[in-house]
C-alpha cells in the first residue's frame, strides 16, 4: 500500500504542477506574441504600378577636339642652290626669299634635311687654313650675324652676312651662305633654335 500511495502522490504531483504551469506558459506566449507584434515591421506600401517615363537626349555631333595644325605655324627654311635663293615660309605660305651666295665648285654646301643649330650676333671668323681668328667689326667676312645649320665636329656651315656684297647671287663661299647684312638681320629675327633648313640644288 505504502508505495501505490507513494506512486499516487507522485503522479498527483505531476498533474498539479501541469495544471499550474499550463496558465503560465499560455501567459508567456501571449506576452511574446505581443512584444513580437509590437516589434513587427510595419507590412511594406502597396507597389504602384507607373508607366516608365524615358528621357528626351537630342542627337548631338561627336566630340572632336581641335588642335593647333603644326604644319600650319612652324617656320622652315628652304635653299635652292641653283637658284642662288633663299625662301622662308611658314606653314605653307611663302613669306619672304633673300638672294645669297652659295658655296664655290669643290666647296659645295650641303643639300640635305638640317636644323638651325647656332645663332650669334656679331660673330668673330676663324680662318678654316689658318684657324686665325678675326674679331667681330665691319671686315669680319661673317658680317653681322651667323645661323649654323651643318657641322662636321670641327667646321661649320651656316647663314651669314658679308662685307662683299658684290659676292651675292654667285658660288662664292667656302659652303656658307651668304647674305646681305640688312637680310641676315632680318633672317636672325625670324629664325630659332631648331627651324628646320632644307637645301636643295
Amino acid at each position: 500500500m505504502f508505495p501505490d500511495r507513494s506512486l499516487w502522490v507522485c503522479f498527483g504531483a505531476a498533474i498539479c504542477l501541469s495544471a499550474v504551469a499550463t496558465p503560465v506558459v499560455a501567459q508567456v506566449a501571449q506576452v511574446a506574441q505581443t512584444n513580437l507584434n509590437r516589434n513587427q515591421a510595419p507590412a511594406p506600401m502597396p507597389e504602384l504600378k507607373t508607366k516608365a517615363l524615358t528621357p528626351y537626349i537630342p542627337e548631338l555631333p561627336p566630340i572632336r577636339p581641335i588642335l593647333p595644325d603644326v604644319t600650319t605655324q612652324e617656320t622652315r627654311l628652304v635653299l635652292k642652290l641653283k637658284q642662288r635663293r633663299l625662301y622662308v615660309y611658314q606653314g605653307k605660305q611663302l613669306k619672304v626669299s633673300y638672294p645669297v651666295a652659295v658655296g664655290r665648285s669643290g666647296w659645295e654646301t650641303p643639300t640635305g634635311q638640317f636644323r638651325v643649330m647656332g645663332m650669334v650676333q656679331n660673330p668673330g671668323w676663324t680662318n678654316p687654313f689658318t684657324r686665325k681668328v678675326m674679331p667681330p667689326g665691319p671686315g669680319n667676312p661673317l658680317g653681322d650675324r651667323w645661323i649654323a645649320f651643318w657641322t662636321d665636329g670641327r667646321n661649320s656651315i651656316g647663314f651669314h652676312g658679308t662685307p662683299d656684297r658684290d659676292s651675292v647671287g654667285q658660288a662664292a663661299s667656302h659652303g656658307c651662305v651668304r647674305m646681305l647684312n640688312e637680310d641676315i638681320r632680318e633672317l636672325y629675327e625670324i629664325a630659332v633654335l631648331g627651324t628646320p633648313v632644307r637645301v636643295e640644288l
